[in-house]
């Protein structure tokens, strides 16, 4: 690159392999000062270039994910890193000692539903008695079991 000013040290493009380390592992505070401190140049200038590798990383990682959906049938829109998460409802003001409810169709029935499915999708079939219910038969025929072996020997 063109270095207007020759009594300073040329401009690099690349990191440093200890920040892009920092980077992959988002410990950004700490490669905007490692850098900063390694080339000493200005916190913005170390921001901007981690800023652009960082985009160039995710570009990189999209591309990646495409062609590997694209090679199992998956949609391009299905993946991606620019997606927002729907918002479902929108949180009216804030209202002191109010308790927040959940909808009607959430909550316990909805966990419910998804882990039938996700068992049905694996092909497990429920038994006839749950295993807690197993367990109270064999406790109380042992229980019933000793009481006539005691009646039978005191009675």
């Amino acid at each position: 690159m063109f270095n207007p000013d020759p009594s300073k040290k040329p401009v690099s493009t690349k990191l440093p392999k200890d920040v892009i380390m920092m980077v992959e592992k988002n410990n950004l505070v700490m490669a905007i000062k490692t850098l900063a401190a390694d080339e000493n140049i200005s916190m913005d200038e170390a921001k901007t270039r981690i800023d652009a590798y960082e985009t160039a990383l995710k570009v990189k990682q999209q591309q990646k994910l495409n062609t590997i959906a694209s090679k199992q049938g998956i949609p391009n829109q299905a993946i991606s890193f620019d997606r927002e998460q729907e918002v479902e409802d929108e949180p009216g003001p804030l209202v002191k000692n109010r308790v927040k409810s959940t909808q009607p169709g959430q909550g316990f029935k909805s966990l419910q539903a998804g882990v039938d499915s996700q068992l049905n999708d694996l092909g497990y079939k429920k038994p006839l008695l749950p295993y807690w219910l197993k367990r109270l038969l064999v406790i109380a025929v042992l229980m019933i079991g000793i009481f006539w072996i005691l009646w039978r020997v005191f009675g």
